[in-house]
C-alpha cells in the first residue's frame, strides 16, 4: 500500500506539476518541484526493493495505541536519544515477544502500533514511540521521535521539535523542520523474538567434541614431523639429542628466548626504519622472523616428542619386549602419543567440575614445559646445525641385538644373547 500510494504521488507530480506552475497561487518555485518529484521516485524505489526483500516479514500491526503499563510494568524514557544503543537494548527488554500483548509505558510521551499520523491542524505534545509503523507528520510534534522498523517521513509544513531515532528505517524530510539531531540505525533486533537458548552440551558431546580436538592436533603434528624427518633427519636428531643431554639449558634458553622476542622484534624493526633500504626490506624482515619463530617453536617440540619417543624405544628394546628397528618415525608417534595422553585425560575428564581444571592445567603446565625446552634447543643448537650441546645416547654402530638386550645406557658392555635353549651359567655350579 505504501509504495502504491507513493507511486501515485510520483505520477501526480509529473503530470500536473506543469500546470500547477503557471497557476496564479503561490507556489514553490520549479527547482524546488523537481527535488521533491526526484526524492519521491528515490523513495519509491527503496520501497519497492523493501517489499521485494520482505515479502516473508511479518504484517504490520492495525494502528492502535499502546496501552500503558502498571506500577510495576515495563517503563522507558525517550528524553535522551544519543546513544542509539542503549535505547534499543532498553526497547528489547520492555517489547513483548507478541507485539499485540505489548504493555509499555513512555515517560513524558506515548507509544503505538502500527502507522501513526500528525496532522496538518494538529500538534502532538510529548515524546512518540511507534512499533512496526511509519510515523508520518504533517503537524507539529513537540518532542522525540521513535520508530522501530518503521520511518519517519516529514512532510512539508511539519515540525519535529527534538530529536528523531530510527530503528530499522529511515528518516525522510520532505520539506520540514527538525529542532534536534537525526539517528538511524538501518537494523535493529529488537522485535526480532529471541531464539530458544541452546541446551548445554552433554558430558558424552563435550568428551567426544574434545577428543576429536586432540586427535586433529595429534595428526598435524604427526604430518609436520613426517615431513621433517624425510627432509631434515640431521637436523631433528642434533636437537633431540641437545634436548635429552643438555635438558635444564635448554629450558633457560627457551624461557630467555620467550621473553625477548617482542624485544628483538622491536629492535629489528627500528633498525630497520632507521636505514633507507632496510624500510624496503621490512615487510619480508617481519614475515622471515614470524616463520623462522614458529619453525623454531614447531620443530623444537617435535625434537622434544622425538626425544621421549626414542628414549622409551630403546629401552622397550633393551628388554626384549618390543620388536622392529628403531626409526625416527617410530619415536615421533610415540613421544606425540605420550604428550596427547595428557590432553586425552583432560578430554575424558575435564567435565568433573575441579578435577577437570586440574588435569588441563597440568596438560598445559607440561606442554609449555617441554615446548620451552625445545624451543630453546632449537635455538642452542640453531636448528640442528651446531652440534656442541648434542651427543648420541649410544653409538651408531653398536645398535645390535647383542648390544641392546644387555643395555643400551651409558656405555655399559654389551653381553652376547645366549643360544636358545640353554641356560645361563650361575656362580658357584
Amino acid at each position: 500500500m505504501r509504495a502504491s500510494s507513493r507511486s501515485f504521488a510520483v505520477v501526480a507530480s509529473l503530470l500536473f506539476a506543469p500546470s500547477v506552475a503557471h497557476a496564479d497561487t503561490p507556489s514553490k518555485p520549479t527547482g524546488s518541484r523537481t527535488v521533491h518529484v526526484v526524492r519521491e521516485f528515490w523513495h519509491l524505489v527503496n520501497d519497492v526493493h523493501t517489499l521485494a526483500s520482505g515479502q516473508g516479514q511479518e504484517p504490520r500491526p492495525r494502528p492502535q495505541a499502546v496501552p500503558a503499563a502498571g506500577a510495576d510494568g515495563p517503563r522507558i524514557s525517550l528524553n535522551d536519544l544519543s546513544d542509539p544503543t542503549e535505547v534499543e537494548n532498553h526497547l528489547r527488554k520492555a517489547v513483548s515477544p507478541k507485539l499485540e500483548d505489548t504493555r509499555l509505558t513512555v515517560t513524558d510521551g506515548s507509544a503505538h502500533l502500527g502507522d501513526y499520523s500528525v496532522g496538518s491542524t494538529e500538534t502532538h505534545t510529548g515524546h512518540l514511540l511507534v512499533l512496526r509503523g511509519d510515523a508520518d507528520v504533517y503537524g507539529r510534534l513537540m518532542g522525540n521521535v521513535v520508530t522501530v522498523e518503521g520511518d519517519v517521513i516529514l512532510h512539508p509544513g511539519g515540525l519535529v521539535s527534538g530529536d528523531i531515532l530510527t530503528l530499522g528505517g529511515d528518516v525522510r524530510d520532505m520539506g520540514g523542520e527538525i529542532g534536534g539531531e537525526v539517528r538511524t540505525l538501518r537494523s535493529t533486533t529488537v522485535l526480532t523474538p529471541a531464539s530458544a537458548a541452546e541446551p548445554e552440551p552433554s558430558a558424552i558431546a563435550t568428551v567426544a567434541r574434545r577428543a576429536a580436538g586432540v586427535i586433529g592436533v595429534f595428526l598435524t603434528l604427526s604430518a609436520l614431523g613426517f615431513g621433517l624427518v624425510m627432509f631434515g633427519r640431521p637436523n631433528l636428531e642434533v636437537v633431540s639429542d641437545t634436548v635429552s643431554h643438555s635438558f635444564g639449558r635448554a629450558f633457560v634458553t627457551g624461557l630467555l628466548g620467550q621473553i625477548l622476542l617482542l624485544p628483538t622484534f622491536g629492535m629489528l624493526i627500528v633498525g630497520l626504519i632507521l636505514s633507507v633500504a632496510g624500510i624496503l626490506l621490512l615487510p619480508f624482515a617481519v614475515i622471515v622472523y614470524a616463520l623462522l619463530v614458529i619453525v623454531g617453536a614447531v620443530g623444537g617440540f617435535l625434537a622434544v616428542a622425538h626425544a621421549m619417543g626414542e628414549t622409551y624405544t630403546r629401552r622397550q628394546l633393551a628388554l626384549g619386549t618390543l620388536l622392529g628397528s628403531p626409526n625416527s618415525y617410530r619415536y615421533l608417534l610415540v613421544g606425540l602419543a605420550a604428550l596427547a595422553s595428557l590432553w586425552f585425560a583432560w578430554a575424558i575428564f575435564g567435565w568433573v567440575p575441579v578435577a577437570g581444571e586440574l588435569i588441563r592445567g597440568a596438560a598445559f603446565l607440561v606442554t609449555w614445559l617441554l615446548a620451552t625446552a625445545g624451543f630453546g634447543a632449537a635455538l642452542l643448537s640453531r636448528a640442528g646445525v651446531r652440534e656442541n650441546f648434542a651427543g648420541r645416547l649410544i653409538p651408531p654402530e653398536a645398535l645390535t641385538d647383542e648390544y641392546l638386550w644387555a643395555t643400551p645406557q651409558f656405555g655399559v658392555p654389551a653381553a652376547r644373547r645366549p643360544a636358545p635353549g640353554t641356560r645361563t651359567p650361575t656362580k658357584g655350579l
